[in-house]
C-alpha cells in the first residue's frame, strides 16, 4: 500500500478537482470549435449527399461548422474505425450507414467494436432502394430483366459500395431468390459504382434512389422497380418490387450518427437536439424529399436498440447467404 503526506494527498485531491471542473467547463461549452461530420464514402454519394443537406443545419443550432469530410473504404470499416479511436470530445462524428451493422457479419476484423466502441447519437432518415440497370441493357421490365440475366448465367456483374453493404446484401439476396447468376463488383462507394453502371461497365445495382436522381431523370440509368411498399412520389411510373412479381423486398438504406464511446452525455444530447432541429427544418425535409429520403429522428436510447435489432437481422441473413467472413 503506498502512503501520501497529508500535503501531497491535498495536491493529489486539488489536481483531481481542477481537472473534473476542466472537463465540466469544456462539456458546458461545447462546441468551441468546428466540428467534422465523417462520411464513410466517396463524395458524390447518397450517403454522402444526404449529409451535407444535414450537416449546415446542424451548424445553426450549434453555432460552429459543421464540416463533411469523405473517408471511403472497407466498407465504412475505416471510417468507423478513425471515429471509434478519435477523442471523445463530440468534435468527431460519424454520419454512419446501414452497413455498420452488416459488417460485423461479413468481416472478421472491421477494426472496431459497434456497441462498446461507438455511441448512438440518433437515427436521421430512410432512403428507398431500386434495382437499377445500364441504359445499355435491353430489359425494360422486371420481368424482362430476370428473362435476360437467366439467359445470360455469370456474364452479368453489379456493383455495390463495398462487400457487405447494403446493396450488396440486397443485390445478393435478390440474386439468390430468382436464380440468377451474377458476378459482384465492389466499390469505394457508390458515386464510382454508379458511373460505371452508367458506361454499361456493369450491368445492374441495387442503390439509393437518392444517389442516381439525376441519372435517372437524364436517361443515363434505368430503374426497373422500387423496394418500397408503394410507389415514389418522384417516380410515379416505376412499380414497386411487389408490383413486379416479388413480394416480401421492401427495404431500404438508413443513415445516423454516431461518436466515440465514453463521448460525455451532454455532448451526446446536444448533438441529438442539434440534428433532431436540422431534421426539423421545411428546408431540409423538403431537400431530403427530393432525394426520396423520409426523415426518421430518434433518441439516443433509441438508436442504440435499433442498431442492435439491425445486427441481429443481418447475422441472420449473412448466415442464410452462406456469407463467410473475409
Amino acid at each position: 500500500m503506498i502512503f501520501l503526506s497529508k500535503k501531497r494527498a491535498t495536491v493529489a485531491l486539488l489536481s483531481l478537482l481542477w481537472a473534473a471542473a476542466d472537463a465540466t467547463a469544456q462539456t458546458a461549452a461545447f462546441p468551441t470549435r468546428p466540428i467534422s461530420l465523417v462520411v464513410p464514402f466517396a463524395a458524390g454519394g447518397g450517403t454522402d449527399l444526404v449529409a451535407r443537406i444535414i450537416a449546415p443545419y446542424m451548424e445553426k443550432t450549434l453555432g460552429q461548422p459543421v464540416l463533411v469530410e469523405n473517408r471511403p473504404g472497407a466498407n465504412a470499416n475505416l471510417a468507423g474505425a478513425f471515429v471509434a479511436k478519435s477523442k471523445p470530445d463530440g468534435y468527431t462524428i460519424l454520419y454512419n450507414t446501414s452497413s455498420m451493422t452488416i459488417n460485423p457479419a461479413v468481416y472478421r476484423n472491421p477494426g472496431y467494436d459497434v456497441l462498446k466502441d461507438l455511441a448512438p447519437v440518433g437515427l436521421s432518415v430512410s432512403i428507398p432502394t431500386g434495382l437499377l440497370v445500364a441504359p445499355a441493357l435491353p430489359a425494360k421490365s422486371m420481368v424482362e430483366f430476370i428473362a435476360y440475366a437467366r439467359a445470360n448465367p455469370g456474364k452479368l456483374s453489379y456493383g455495390s459500395s463495398g462487400v457487405g453493404n447494403i446493396n450488396h446484401m440486397a443485390a445478393l439476396q435478390f440474386t439468390l431468390s430468382q436464380n440468377i447468376s451474377a458476378v459482384h463488383v465492389p466499390y469505394k462507394g457508390s458515386s464510382p459504382a454508379t458511373i460505371d453502371l452508367s458506361a454499361n461497365r456493369i450491368q445492374f445495382m441495387i442503390d439509393t434512389v437518392s444517389n442516381v436522381t439525376g441519372f435517372l431523370r437524364d436517361g443515363r440509368l434505368r430503374l426497373i422497380a422500387v423496394a418500397t411498399p408503394k410507389r415514389l412520389t418522384i417516380f410515379p411510373d416505376v412499380p414497386t418490387f411487389a408490383e413486379a412479381g416479388i413480394p416480401g423486398a421492401e427495404g431500404g438504406a438508413w443513415s445516423g450518427m454516431m461518436v466515440p464511446a465514453q463521448t460525455p452525455q451532454p455532448i451526446i444530447a446536444t448533438l441529438n437536439a442539434a440534428l433532431m432541429a436540422a431534421l426539423q427544418a421545411p428546408e431540409v425535409r423538403q431537400k431530403l424529399a427530393d432525394q426520396g429520403a423520409e426523415v426518421l429522428g430518434s433518441t439516443p436510447a433509441d438508436y442504440g436498440a435499433f442498431l442492435r435489432k439491425q445486427m441481429a437481422r443481418w447475422a441472420l441473413v449473412a448466415k442464410e447467404a452462406g456469407v463467410v467472413p473475409e
